[in-house]
């Protein structure tokens, strides 16, 4: 029997949304989903690790994999890059496997153009005072990064109808309860399993 294809998952939204922490969460709880590491030129936050959060590269490295066309996917976002490599995407959707990627908006709407099929989940901050908060709760930002991160978080947000499913990031656990059971959904589409049913009758 023909091997069900496994599910690609772009979760994605405003900077300071809480991408990351809900991914993290998700992953933690559901380990059959794996995570695609992104590719990013941006400087390394305290703790993260180089291959488990991001692959680090210089901009001279990041635009080499453009130019061998090595990336899926991949955006400038207030000065950095960020891509997604595409061999590993594809052998875990080969292989069966559900591969969920936490990427940009930008990334997100380009990823949309190349696997309509995908399945794309816009994250939801509980209000734009509360993303200020998260963002300058981070220690990381500059006043004015700060207010670049929220003027292009509002043009984001307006984008969210080319999302399959929106999901409010109000408490992490809640958040993390209504994805999973967006991805079981998903997987019980007849779309997805038709022709699995087919040839189970046809071997009768």
């Amino acid at each position: 029997m023909k091997k069900e294809r496994g599910l690609l998952i772009v979760l994605s939204g405003p900077s300071g949304v809480g991408k990351g922490t809900v991914c993290a969460a998700l992953r933690k709880q559901d380990t059959d989903i794996l995570y695609s590491v992104s590719a990013t030129t941006r400087s390394p936050r305290e703790g993260e690790v180089n291959g488990v959060n991001y692959f680090f590269k210089t901009k001279e490295q990041f635009k080499e994999m453009i130019e061998k066309d090595q990336l899926l996917e991949w955006a400038e976002y207030v000065g950095n890059f960020y891509g997604t490599p595409v061999d590993y995407v594809e052998k875990t959707l080969s292989e069966g496997k559900d591969i969920i990627l936490e990427i940009e908006v930008q990334g997100a709407l380009k990823v949309r153009e190349k696997f309509p099929e995908g399945l794309f989940i816009f994250l939801m901050p509980p209000s734009l005072a509360e993303l200020r908060n998260r963002i300058v709760n981070r220690g990381t930002e500059t006043e004015d990064l700060i207010n670049n991160r929220m003027t292009v978080a509002k043009d984001e947000i307006e984008m969210m109808n080319k999302y399959d499913y929106v999901v409010e990031n109000d408490e992490v656990h809640l958040a993390v309860d209504r994805i999973k059971a967006i991805v079981i959904a998903e997987h019980c589409r007849k779309d997805r399993l038709i022709e699995k049913y087919k040839q189970l009758v046809e071997a009768e």
